[in-house]
């Protein structure tokens, strides 16, 4: 009976510190960013990522500044090279003029319009291949690729085949 007493009085303790921990999350919550910060209202970690657009922040639209801040939240985790693409890329973008930029976004909305429907295209195509009987599909496959297919189905999981090394 002590030993159920124990264990229930942990359980409780154990209930009220998690309880204790969400209280003092919600009593603290994080300053909400705001939707079209100035750059002095940006903190210093944001600042320093987001350097090289500093002189043009402040004539950003609300929504390119909430893109640029998502890449700042990003930016800590990102690769070492990552990093640096951005860095070399947002001084790129710092340096371009209104139409350019303007451009650069049109463009880029025709390219991916291009590559939804060429994705588009492909998902149609390998539907009707997929709907082909299964000997149609198997004519269609180069000699090539025959023999590899059959050679990889006989040759166990797990046991490499030689390599180029070991056949000269």
């Amino acid at each position: 009976m002590l030993s159920t007493l124990r264990s229930a009085s942990r359980r409780w303790a154990v209930a009220i510190a998690a309880l204790a921990l969400c209280g003092a999350a919600l009593a603290a919550p994080a300053q909400p960013q705001k939707p079209n910060p100035s750059w002095a209202e940006l903190n210093p970690q944001q600042q320093e990522i987001l350097a090289p657009l500093a002189g043009e922040w402040d004539k950003l639209d609300a929504d390119h500044k909430k893109q640029w801040l998502g890449v700042a939240k990003r930016y800590p985790k990102m690769t070492p090279t990552g990093k640096k693409r951005v860095q070399t890329r947002m001084r790129k973008w710092a340096e371009l003029t209104p139409a350019q930029r303007e451009e650069a976004r049109k463009k880029y909305r025709e390219m991916q319009k291009a590559s939804r429907k060429k994705n588009k295209d492909l998902s149609k195509e390998w539907a009707e291949y997929q709907s082909l009987p299964p000997q149609v599909r198997q004519s269609l496959v180069p000699e090539d690729e025959k023999s590899r297919g059959r050679r990889l189905a006989k040759e166990p999981l797990g046991k490499p085949g030689p390599s180029a090394e070991d056949k000269k």
